[in-house]
């Protein structure tokens, strides 16, 4: 598997593997940059939010978006569930055409959905959700937590808003508004984790639930005090994967650029200090959680 690199931050393991505290089938957890994820086992494959384009800031900013058919085919062949938490192109772009390519069903808020008629996906392949309800995936449960996004450019909600139609397809940048924000509690049996997507969250809507791993947008920690800590409290997780820390506009093959302001070695060690184990995973890296 080898390592991988971040950038200020050197090499780092790829390989270590965590005991699950099941007999189950073992895990996978992929990092896909921005807030994507790949989790799998021999049973079943769901996506979190893939963003495998990553468009550049001319591209973001003057064109309209076209997903890559060729990268989705090749980092991702295989999906049964693609979780959107919320319809900003940095989330949703590349997924109704990775629903299309796999056959997987599209799970998300409203907006989502409209969203996923836009790139001229099926009713049948579209699995709306406002949260608050369990959405059985195989053997796995997931449910969408309602959220809020976070104020992320200079204070402000990039484009906020909802879409009750679907949107102009391919989109411009603009024209996709965030909806309702979810974030997905995802129980594999063996594992449970929390996806937290933006930068921000509703306490509420986390107390009560436990997580063994939560991938937490990064960014997050600029903008709410006590934002690592509180999820701590609330969530008690054994393992915190930081997402959501790079620009998303280099390239796959590209060292990945991490977005100004965010500080991931005073993360690192404030997730440490807490007493949870960080998971810091470079872009397509792997965490693997197997079986006793």
């Amino acid at each position: 598997m080898g390592r991988g690199r971040l950038p200020g931050l050197g090499n780092i393991n790829q390989t270590e593997y965590y005991e699950l505290s099941d007999p189950q089938p073992d895990l996978t957890l992929t990092y896909l940059g921005t807030a994507g994820f790949v989790l799998q086992d021999e049973h079943r494959c769901m996506v979190l939010d893939p963003f495998l384009t990553r468009t550049n800031l001319v591209t973001t900013l003057c064109r309209r978006l076209r997903p890559n058919a060729e990268l989705l085919r090749r980092y991702i062949p295989h999906a049964d569930d693609v979780l959107v938490g919320h319809a900003h192109y940095d989330h949703v772009l590349d997924a109704p055409l990775l629903c299309q390519q796999t056959g997987a069903r599209l799970v998300g808020s409203p907006a989502v959905m409209q969203v996923g008629r836009a790139a001229g996906l099926p009713e049948h392949q579209l699995c709306r959700t406002e949260g608050h309800e369990d959405i059985a995936c195989g053997s796995w449960t997931v449910r969408g937590l309602p959220s809020r996004h976070g104020k992320a450019i200079f204070g402000r909600i990039p484009f906020p808003g909802d879409m009750t139609e679907p949107p102009p397809w391919p989109p411009r940048v603009h024209e996709l508004r965030h909806g309702l924000v979810l974030n997905w509690w995802i129980d594999t049996g063996a594992l449970r984790i929390v996806h937290i997507d933006s930068a921000d969250f509703i306490s509420e809507h986390l107390q009560g639930r436990r997580a063994d791993v939560v991938c937490l947008c990064a960014v997050g920690r600029q903008y709410r005090p006590g934002y690592v800590r509180e999820v701590v409290e609330l969530l008690q997780p054994r393992y915190i994967l930081p997402c959501h820390w790079d620009t998303m506009m280099t390239p796959l093959q590209d060292e990945p650029q991490v977005l100004p302001g965010v500080d991931l070695p005073g993360m690192l060690d404030e997730i440490r200090a807490l007493g949870v184990q960080p998971l810091l995973t470079p872009l397509m890296g792997k965490q693997h959680f197997k079986r006793q």
